[in-house]
Formats: structure tokens, C-alpha cells, sequence
């Protein structure tokens, strides 16, 4: 099984996103990352899903998905073709003998410091899984207390969108 990222354009109705994940459960997929949000385009939102899958498996998902009514467009994100960045914050112990190294960390990996109190740090980080679990190793020895991660975003490269496209069909 290999990591797949779909981008589903479909129109921003009641229940869509439910019949959409209810269809990877009903298949037995596990969904690693939901992201869902509007695009450019009013009443249409853009879904982002990341499996594990194999391939025909993800085949016979991709056309099932396709058959739904309110599903305009789905694209797989190939890591070659694509941008994709994950979302997380990080509360961390950090007294004020720890502070300075957990903010070097947090700068070594472009991430900010979005909220400070007398024990913990919070911590804002933007980037590829690998980066984010690369910081979370980093982290580890000051003591994480909270970890909240957004699912994956991903855009192909280049000047064409994915809206256009499902648009003019």
C-alpha cells in the first residue's frame, strides 16, 4: 500500500463531505488526513483526502466517488506534480530555563510562537509531514502536552485550476 492524496471538488451542500468519508468507511479505508474548506469558486469546496491505499483499490474508490451527485472533480496529488503542506500546533513544557531552546528549535524549523505562559510554549508549524514529525523528535525532550494537526492541503503546480477544469464539463 502506498500514500495517496485526492483533491475532490464538489458543491458546498449539506451532507456531501459526510457521503464522501462515508464512502472511504464503507470500503475500509482508513483516512490518514480530511481537509475541507471553500475554493475561489462560491458554492463549491475543495476536499482533501490522504489514504493509504493500493492502487486499484483506489481506482474503484475514484469512480465510485465520481458517481456521487455533488462531486464535480477529483484529481490524485502526486507528490511530483503537487504542492502539499500539513498544519500543526504544539504545546510545550517550557519553563523559563527551557524557553530559549525550545523557541531555537521551533526557528530551526520556520515555525512561530504563537502563545507563551509560565510552563509551556505554543508552537505554529507549516510544512511536509516529515518536516512536522522532524520537529516533533526535536521537541520530545522538553515534554509535548497537546498536539492538534490540520489535514493535508495540496495544489498541482502550474497556472491551470483545478475549478476551471470542473467548470467548463
Amino acid at each position: 500500500m502506498s500514500r495517496h492524496t485526492l483533491s475532490v471538488l464538489v458543491e458546498d451542500k449539506p451532507g456531501v463531505l459526510a457521503r464522501v468519508s462515508g464512502l472511504f468507511a464503507r470500503r475500509m479505508f482508513n483516512i490518514d488526513s480530511l481537509a475541507v474548506g471553500s475554493t475561489e469558486v462560491p458554492g463549491i469546496s475543495r476536499i482533501t483526502v490522504v489514504v493509504d491505499a493500493d492502487g486499484i483499490l483506489l481506482e474503484q474508490v475514484t469512480k465510485q466517488l465520481n458517481k456521487l451527485v455533488h462531486v464535480l472533480k477529483i484529481v490524485e496529488l502526486a507528490p511530483e506534480t503537487s504542492v502539499q503542506r500539513d498544519h500543526m500546533m504544539i504545546k510545550v513544557k517550557a519553563d523559563a530555563q527551557a524557553r530559549l531552546q525550545v523557541t531555537q528549535a521551533a526557528d530551526l524549523f520556520r515555525a512561530s510562537i504563537v502563545d507563551v505562559s509560565t510552563e509551556s510554549v505554543v508552537i505554529e508549524a507549516t510544512g511536509s509531514a516529515e518536516k512536522l514529525e522532524a520537529l516533533l523528535d526535536v521537541l520530545e525532550p522538553f515534554g509535548i502536552r497537546e498536539i492538534v494537526r490540520a489535514g493535508t492541503l495540496g495544489l498541482s503546480r502550474g497556472p491551470r485550476s483545478m475549478s476551471e477544469k470542473a467548470l467548463r464539463h
